[in-house]
């Protein structure tokens, strides 16, 4: 018996969107992490593709966090077994982090735990008004273990970080737009079109410079502002040496749009 596909991937004008479709609340099963893996691998490889938006299927749930049927099998297994099964979803959350392409999570329903964790791995979030985002992990007697401890403090901050994944308890669109967990707030029903409108808009621009913001930022992040300084530099090199900066540099004096092919 083949297995339904859970995850589904559309590519038009540069934009790939993917939609998660695990019926009712579209939660995180092996499944799924797997079929994520395997789309983002498929997206990197595509030079049709400049821009990735995620979402889920339907308007109940971006993602209602992982699929706690599987949890009770955990219980039975050594830590050496659960922390090699961590790292493993691991693998997909950091590949879709590290994309070399910008990416955007549309939450159009409930986004907990695993989901918020997914939803932190994008570089943009467009959340609908009627969403709630939150990490829950704590009733459960457990904590964030899909990068929540790491990429929110990084995103938010550690002291508002703490306090979410303390409480467990969900906050509104508009208050994880105040505290900078989300970019931007659609009306209900309209949050793809403001996702398809800002992608379109990269999708304008060249994937040279893109992926080296993307990089730039990422790393920089991660260690000293002079060791920052220096990837930035070695990048800013790079995109020298790119067709799309003598076109785009083109365009501006002959003062026309440039026409970017990505290479």
């Amino acid at each position: 018996m083949k297995m339904t596909k859970l995850v589904h991937v559309e590519t038009s004008e540069g934009i790939a969107i993917v939609t998660i479709d695990n019926p009712p609340m579209n939660v995180l099963s092996t499944q799924v992490t797997a079929e994520l893996g395997e789309v983002f691998t498929g997206i990197a490889k595509d030079p049709n593709v400049v821009v990735a938006i995620l979402t889920g299927a339907g308007s109940r749930a971006f993602m209602a966090g992982a699929d706690i049927k599987e949890f009770p099998s955990w219980l039975n297994m050594t830590q050496e077994e659960l922390k090699n099964m961590n790292m493993e979803s691991h693998k997909v959350l950091n590949l879709i982090a590290d994309l070399p392409k910008p990416t955007i999570a549309m939450l159009n329903g409930i986004t907990f735990g695993g989901g918020c964790e997914l939803a932190l791995t994008c570089d943009i979030r467009i959340a609908e008004e009627q969403v709630k985002i939150g990490l829950p992990e704590v009733k459960l007697g457990l904590f964030p273990g899909g990068g929540g401890t790491q990429r929110l403090p990084r995103l938010i901050g550690p002291s508002k970080a703490k306090e979410l994944m303390f409480l467990g308890d969900p906050i509104t669109a508009e208050d994880a737009l105040k505290i900078g967990l989300v970019n931007q707030v659609a009306l209900t029903g309209e949050g793809m079109q403001t996702a398809l409108a800002m992608a379109k808009k990269m999708a304008g621009h060249s994937l040279q410079a893109l992926s080296r913001i993307k990089i730039s930022v990422n790393e920089g992040m991660d260690t000293s502002y002079e060791n920052g300084i220096d990837i930035e530099s070695s990048l800013f090199a790079e995109v020298f040496a790119t067709e799309d900066v003598k076109e785009g540099v083109a365009a501006f004096i002959e003062k026309r749009s440039p026409s970017f092919k990505h290479r």
